[in-house]
């Protein structure tokens, strides 16, 4: 109990910094369990959960049931909420007066509320677990712990985000169990510090390269992903994907113009093998498992508050980075419906019923996406499908049938990758051997390339184009706006133009990524170029 007389105020202090000693880090595996010492630590996290907003009592006034009692008048029992303390321990029924020992009860007129909200977070390294990587050799298990933040700090921490917390670790009640939690002091958003150098062996290709606006961007485009496949092989799909890769953005930044992939293949293997790899160069790069949701799913909150909280799916948690969703074809038609949805407005609607959750009313909190999606479409599901889709089984030579996904789908994707593996441009035999070394001589290199440029060279090539702040030269600018209206007009008939309203931005947003990855400040003539090549390359016919 906190008695204080009425001219006593209570002064809670927001600490900013904590010493950069270990003994200051807070790591639960090597937490000495002392949950009496109310000590501060800080801690790094990613924000896997969120619940709603409730209340709390901040303080409380009580008086003594003797009306003889000098201790029945006045501000003489004072309770204010101390870090770590449950409701009950501010406004229970068993206090007493040190005078008289009779009973105390409230004035509920001098009750303060305040606002609290439960924040679930997870240490950093489980991100590699996400991107399909373990953090060691063995076995590992990650698990989130509930951070109570309170007043001016709700709301300053976003689902999927990454931050630092500086609060006092203590031990609660969760149902039948303790469990560890944490509460909140001060909270500011951590960004971890992406390299500004690119290697030397990079560095030795763009100066060999400098020449022409092409041929830097075609190397890398040729050596990318020789861990995964063949050197020559994919070229289109892996400078379509490294594209997308520079046009991820940081953290902290509001998202700018993404590239989102729909390659149509069928040799998923090799497919996934080269975006699965391509994921994981970036820090926050999350491989989609059929075990979690895409974007978000509400539960009841477990820690005591009867509220709703929302966990995050996949494509929250790679916020800044790329979202590798997998086969299309295997998600059903609400869920494609809603990812089209998302695609176009780049958040997540998550409806909370009031009743089930209880509060008064319904209500809707929209969640912003700030990730790029990559999907591929298996062609090969057509020859089992055929009835089912709807699906012409005699097509052109050089054509592809899509109507297996749906066309507003393809259209908010915006980049649409064909690979047709029987062609001579894709020999099978490379990749026979290419899988054969990889079996035999794991995580040894397989090629001069793989071993010239290693995946660090990549990482950090990307992390460097992708900081770079580009701008568009006037005549740039013209040429991507002809060709928009041009092709609006050619491919227009009497269902309507082929070409999407939102095909502009998306050349635009090629353009963009191709200067960047060829290291320059200025969106050229020959960058716009590219991406109207791209286009074309896969437009439907």
């Amino acid at each position: 109990m906190n008695r204080v007389l009425s001219l006593q105020i209570n002064v809670v202090l927001k600490l900013t910094h904590l010493p950069e000693l270990p003994g200051y880090r807070l790591s639960l595996s090597n937490f000495p369990l002392d949950y009496k010492s109310q000590r501060l630590y800080m801690m790094e996290g990613t924000v896997t959960a969120i619940s709603t907003v409730t209340k709390y009592t901040q303080g409380a006034q009580f008086l003594c049931s003797e009306t003889k009692c000098p201790f029945s008048q006045d501000f003489q029992y004072i309770r204010v909420h101390i870090p770590g303390a449950t409701e009950l321990a501010t406004v229970g029924q068993e206090f007493m007066c040190d005078l008289c020992s009779s009973p105390l009860k409230e004035d509920m007129k001098y009750r303060v509320l305040g606002d609290k909200q439960v924040v679930e977070l997870t240490d950093a390294k489980s991100l590699r677990v996400l991107q399909g990587h373990y953090a060691t050799p063995q076995k590992s298990r990650f698990q989130s712990y509930a951070v109570y933040i309170r007043d001016e700090l709700i709301n300053r921490m976003k689902i999927g985000g990454r931050y630092r917390v500086v609060g006092i670790p203590v031990c609660g009640p969760n149902d039948s169990q303790l469990s560890i939690c944490i509460e909140a002091n001060n909270i500011h958003q951590y960004i971890a510090e992406s390299s500004l150098t690119i290697s030397e062996p990079i560095r030795e290709l763009y100066l060999k390269t400098f020449g022409s606006p092409w041929i830097f961007t075609g190397v890398l485009a040729n050596i990318f992903a020789s861990q995964v496949v063949p050197v020559g092989t994919y070229n289109t799909l892996k400078l379509c994907v490294l594209l997308s890769l520079v046009q991820t953005c940081n953290e902290d930044e509001d998202i700018g113009n993404i590239i989102d992939l729909l390659v149509v293949t069928s040799d998923t293997l090799i497919v996934e093998r080269l975006m699965s790899y391509s994921v994981s160069l970036l820090p926050r790069g999350v491989r989609h498992t059929p075990f979690n949701d895409i974007f978000a799913t509400v539960r009841k909150d477990e820690h005591g508050t009867g509220t709703a909280i929302i966990h995050a799916g996949s494509a929250l948690m790679a916020k800044g980075g790329a979202c590798f969703i997998g086969d299309i074809n295997s998600h059903k038609k609400d869920q494609l419906d809603h990812l089209k949805s998302v695609l176009e407005s780049r958040n997540t609607a998550m409806f909370i019923p009031g009743k089930k959750y209880g509060v008064d009313v319904d209500h809707q909190i929209f969640i912003p996406l700030q990730c790029n999606f990559w999907a591929y479409a298996d062609f090969s599901y057509k020859k089992c499908n055929l009835r089912k889709c709807n699906l012409r089984e005699n097509t052109f030579i050089g054509q592809m049938d899509l109507s297996m996904i749906p066309v507003s789908v393809m259209d908010a994707f915006g980049m649409l990758v064909y690979c047709n593996e029987s062609s001579l441009s894709h020999p099978t035999v490379p990749l026979v051997q290419h899988s054969l070394l990889r079996a035999v001589n794991p995580g040894s290199p397989l090629c001069p390339a793989s071993e010239q440029f290693t995946t660090q060279d990549f990482e950090e090539l990307i992390s460097y184009a992708k900081s770079l702040k580009v701008t568009f030269s006037s005549r740039a600018e013209t040429l991507l706006q002809s060709y928009y209206l041009a092709s609006r007009r050619i491919r227009t008939d009497s269902s309507g133009s082929k070409i999407s309203a939102s095909a502009l931005r998306h050349l635009s947003s090629m353009s963009e990524a191709h200067t960047k990855l060829s290291l320059r400040r200025e969106v050229t003539e020959e960058d716009a170029l590219v991406a109207i090549l791209l286009f074309l390359k896969f437009l439907l016919p």
